[in-house]
């Protein structure tokens, strides 16, 4: 049966204009099933922490479970991969942290690009690291552990989560200082043998710090941010003492791209709420993080300056991954 030309353009409209359409009622009845927010880092991490207190925030709003799913493995990127493969209707999300910006420029064979792929939604917060060292060496302060390293050159251990990590990109900032970067899976057994004194220095994540420096089983001498945290007041900045110092972990999320814009803003408008929360604020804030909104262009911008700024450290420093 042959069409007239005036139905079969009328039937071709319509057939490329479903997309656009399955798009809008996506938005349109969204969320219509459990949400997850990919994580690639372990249970009872910080990052994790923050986001499942952000997903109970969403599912009591929005009336569907926002579920935290842990995809770890080769340094955050399968996390990142699996939101960036996935369908964009806004129901598998990717928690974004500073490690994603520095994977940008350390991985030069990923499957995906972080600012191409990954559609910016809204930013959770910043947070300091935070530079340890066992309570018995003798540096007091950045100083004199600065002096110390000087005089001793290459006799300093730092315990590092491998290349390109966190801890060992907030240790490099000190261009400085000649130190053995002995490599860990993961923050837990760097710290370790930091209490244990077989490293003498570690650039940690706030976070996984902060009890044990009140505790008294580790002294703080600086936080890596260019001003004092509210956490811990006495604890001076590395910027206090390095002019220009300033590292920071930065924490937001974000979906696969063509994730329809009315679903973006959904979530923005939410998270932008709880952050605004004065309960959800102070529970962030014990994480040393500073919550702050965002529109989604916002924290566009902030994830590429974040991945800007590593990959001046990572190239100056000659960073290459494990």
């Amino acid at each position: 049966m042959r069409l007239p030309r005036r139905n079969f353009l009328h039937l071709a409209a319509g057939a490329a204009a479903l997309p656009a359409v399955s798009r809008f009622a996506w938005a349109q009845t969204y969320p219509s099933r459990p949400v997850r927010i990919i994580a690639g880092f372990p249970p009872g991490s910080a990052s994790d922490v923050t986001a499942r207190l952000l997903g109970q925030w969403l599912s009591e709003r929005l009336g569907q479970a926002f579920i935290v799913e842990n995809r770890l493995g080769a340094a955050s990127n399968l996390a990142a991969e699996t939101v960036v493969r996935a369908l964009p209707d806004g129901h598998t999300l990717l928690l974004i942290t500073s490690v994603n910006a520095v994977n940008a420029m350390l991985y030069e064979n990923l499957n995906f690009d972080l600012i191409h792929d990954i559609a910016p939604i809204a930013s959770i917060g910043r947070g300091p690291g935070i530079m340890v060292v066992n309570p018995t060496f003798e540096a007091q302060s950045v100083p004199e552990f600065i002096a110390y390293a000087k005089a001793n050159p290459g006799k300093i251990n730092v315990g590092t989560a491998g290349s390109g990590s966190m801890l060992d990109v907030y240790g490099e900032l000190m261009a400085s200082v000649d130190m053995v970067r002995v490599p860990y899976r993961g923050a837990p057994p760097a710290l370790t043998d930091l209490i244990g004194g077989r490293v003498q220095v570690v650039f940690d994540t706030f976070a996984a710090s902060i009890e044990l420096v009140r505790a008294g089983k580790l002294r703080a001498l600086a936080v890596t941010t260019a001003t004092r945290s509210a956490a811990l007041p006495d604890v001076p900045s590395l910027g206090d003492y390095l002019t220009g110092y300033d590292a920071s972990l930065m924490l937001g999320i974000g979906a696969p791209k063509n994730t329809p814009p009315g679903i973006i803003e959904t979530l923005n408008k939410e998270i932008n709420a709880a952050l605004a929360d004065p309960v959800v604020k102070e529970r962030i804030a014990n994480f040393g993080y500073v919550a702050f909104a965002s529109s989604p262009a916002e924290y566009g911008k902030l994830i590429a300056e974040d991945i800007e700024k590593w990959a001046k450290v990572i190239k100056f420093a000659g960073i290459k991954p494990d």
